[in-house]
């Protein structure tokens, strides 16, 4: 008789365990969307960062696609938008395209690195010199998309 009350006793304290380890409030943190808490790390910043690139790349490719198509309604149409893309708001912008288009492809690398070759014992200083290595050459390429212009 004392056995099945010594089963009973540890059946109800594991029962007791697993309406504590699954309860709903446990499992669902409830968090607000502008908690950045969990963002501040790197590996956060450039996951963010990278998609954002993405996003402008792709608008720039349709921009790009636009200016083409406007060759489809004669020379004079195209040499009006090349003109107005060649005032210097859109040099500005050009430059802030090419640090996009370094960003974009030297966190690429990043990842496949990380990915592919065990990089994520050191992904926080991989990210750092490729950053680098990319703002160097933004620097570089700012100074030539600019040098006419200034």
């Amino acid at each position: 008789m004392s056995n099945m009350w010594l089963q009973m006793f540890f059946l109800n304290i594991k029962m007791s365990f697993l309406i504590y380890l699954f309860k709903e409030e446990r499992l669902y943190k409830r968090t607000r969307f502008y908690d950045f808490t969990y963002y501040n790390f790197i590996g956060s910043w450039a996951w963010v960062l990278h998609r954002l690139a993405g996003l402008a790349l792709i608008f720039y490719l349709c921009l790009h696609i636009w200016v083409i198509n406007s060759l489809t309604y004669g020379e004079q149409t195209f040499n009006n938008v090349m003109a107005f893309l060649n005032s210097t708001p859109f040099k500005l912008l050009e430059v802030g395209l090419w640090g996009v288009i370094l960003f974009h492809a030297f966190n690429g690398v990043r990842i496949v690195i990380v990915d592919f070759f065990k990089g994520s014992l050191a992904h926080k200083k991989l990210f750092v010199a490729l950053i680098a290595a990319a703002f160097i050459l933004w620097a570089l390429g700012s100074y030539v998309l600019l040098s006419h212009v200034l």
